[in-house]
């Protein structure tokens, strides 16, 4: 809200709108219930003036003296009596040709009545209105007196002073500014207090911030790469974001979920029984038409209650895309520490024999190392015509002699460079994982050996690694690829799932040949389409 250039808080717009309608009311209130008390006033006196006019018409002693006139005096004293006993103005008795027969003047009984209202009255009727006489302005109720025969033998005039009126409507009219009063300060406490009830419900943001704040939420979560899909404690999706609704358009569900029983509409991703439990479900695979998801299925909870529960979900094979990616650049980077590792270890030797001055020795040793480096980079390079495989296979090199193992290449085939890229990358993902495996096999043997071969036939690559270590038993190799299971201990058993991942993405097969005490030898073969003859 604003006055002006000036925006207001919320909370001071909520209590200025509060009292507002606070005052509106009380003032439509007071316009409504004074009128009607000021007319209930005056006619509360009205009945009581004619109240009191029929009881002194009906009363036998008046009747007796207007029927025979006497002045005894007794009109005079029991309209007084009358009149104090019930804080009127005047009880007038009159006979039929108006003349007064009581006053509170006494000087002006036995004289004609004023006013000019009692002529009804002295014809039968009882009448009511505001006239001037002797005392002033008042308000007149008249009375026929008649005779037990019949006969009209006068009236009777009660008068209430208009001052009396007016008194009463102003003392009910106090009793309506009061409750004005008491309703306005209640308002205004009510609007004080029921805005800083809005205000903390609102964590003390105004409502410019709190719009900002969902247009941010909304455009993070329709941006976000994960699939988000959110529930109410009645099972009810609240909330999907873009992502979550491709997805589960890939998979053959409805992609305008909202509003609908999460249960009936993807009851694998169990996000009902986590509002039972509580218990959140991590990396749940959940495969749908042919398709793999990994989710998360969290509880959310307000003020320690579980109010609804929020499941994010990823297509797993992207999951695995960047973990072979990964995979395959830690390998090189494993190479490189291995090469930097020899390089430097070489450069020490060179160092030493140098500060001796054994040159003599030094020639000798440079001419063995270049000859061997020479002899293994030959090797790599005449069989090996993908760049990228031949850095790797050269890194390599450097950690298998660092570990003093033996990498025979055999001569018998060739492999040629890739005209696919992201093939190229998957066999260096294989093949490292291959020859670590491979590396680690041969620990305890006494001649360490690896042997690496290539096949390259009709597009397609066969790709053998081998080694002499202590092979594989039968119970191991039922569990081979799985993840997470090996023989060497915790946090390992990744390396030859990755294998069997990327093999079955590049569309090839795997097999193994092991003898136990004597080996283990890979077989991958896989589709592969050689950039030139």
């Amino acid at each position: 809200m604003r006055i002006g250039h000036k925006r207001l808080r919320l909370q001071t717009t909520i209590t200025l709108m509060i009292c507002l309608i606070v005052v509106l009311v009380l003032v439509i209130v007071y316009v409504m219930f004074g009128m009607r008390f000021s007319r209930e006033a005056q006619a509360s006196l009205e009945n009581k003036a004619v109240t009191i006019a029929r009881t002194v018409s009906r009363t036998p002693m008046v009747v007796e003296e207007l029927r025979e006139p006497a002045d005894s005096g007794s009109i005079q004293r029991y309209a007084m009596d009358i009149s104090a006993i019930n804080d009127v103005q005047f009880v007038v008795v009159m006979d039929m040709q108006g003349i007064r027969r009581s006053h509170p003047d006494p000087g002006l009984i036995g004289k004609h009545f004023m006013g000019g209202d009692e002529t009804e009255a002295l014809h039968g009727k009882e009448t009511v209105s505001v006239a001037e006489g002797s005392l002033g302005y008042s308000v007149r109720a008249f009375s026929p007196i008649f005779a037990p025969d019949g006969a009209q033998v006068g009236a009777v005039a009660v008068g209430i002073s208009l001052s009396s009126v007016r008194s009463a409507v102003q003392q009910n009219r106090w009793i309506i500014y009061s409750g004005i009063l008491v309703g306005g300060l209640m308002g205004t406490l009510g609007a004080v207090l029921l805005a800083r009830k809005f205000k903390r419900m609102m964590f003390g943001m105004e409502p410019g911030e709190i719009a900002k704040l969902l247009e941010e939420r909304s455009a993070m979560l329709q941006s976000t790469k994960e699939g988000i899909l959110a529930i109410d404690r009645e099972s009810r999706v609240t909330l999907v974001n873009a992502e979550a609704r491709r997805l589960m358009g890939s998979v053959g569900l409805c992609q305008d979920p909202l509003g609908k029983l999460v249960g009936q509409l993807w009851p694998l991703l169990r996000m009902e029984k986590v509002l039972e439990n509580g218990e959140a479900l991590q990396d749940k695979e959940v495969e749908q038409s042919g398709i793999t998801l990994l989710v998360n299925v969290v509880p959310l909870r307000v003020n320690g209650i579980i109010e609804g529960a929020i499941a994010t979900f990823r297509d797993k094979t992207e999951i695995t895309i960047l973990m072979e990616r990964l995979s395959g650049i830690s390998l090189y980077a494993e190479a490189l520490r291995a090469q930097t590792h020899e390089f430097m270890n070489k450069l020490h030797v060179i160092m030493g024999l140098n500060t001796m001055r054994s040159y003599d020795r030094l020639e000798e040793y440079l001419t063995d190392t270049l000859q061997s480096i020479r002899t293994e980079a030959d090797s790599v390079v005449r069989q090996v015509k993908d760049p990228v495989m031949v850095g790797f296979l050269l890194g390599k090199l450097s950690r298998i002699r660092e570990a003093d193992v033996r990498l025979v290449i055999r001569e018998e085939g060739v492999l040629p460079e890739c005209a696919d890229h992201e093939v190229s990358r998957e066999l260096v993902t294989i093949a490292g994982n291959l020859l670590d495996n491979a590396l680690e096999a041969v620990q305890g043997a006494d001649n360490k050996q690896i042997g690496l071969g290539f096949c390259y036939e009709d597009n397609r690559l066969t790709f053998q690694v081998s080694d002499n270590g202590a092979g594989i038993s039968a119970e191991d190799g039922a569990h081979l690829y799985e993840q997470g299971y090996s023989t060497k201990g915790s946090d390992r058993g990744v390396g030859l799932y990755l294998v069997r991942r990327s093999v079955a993405k590049l569309g090839g097969s795997i097999t193994y040949d092991s003898r136990e005490g004597e080996g283990t030898e890979f077989t991958v073969q896989i589709p592969y389409r050689a950039k030139t003859d």
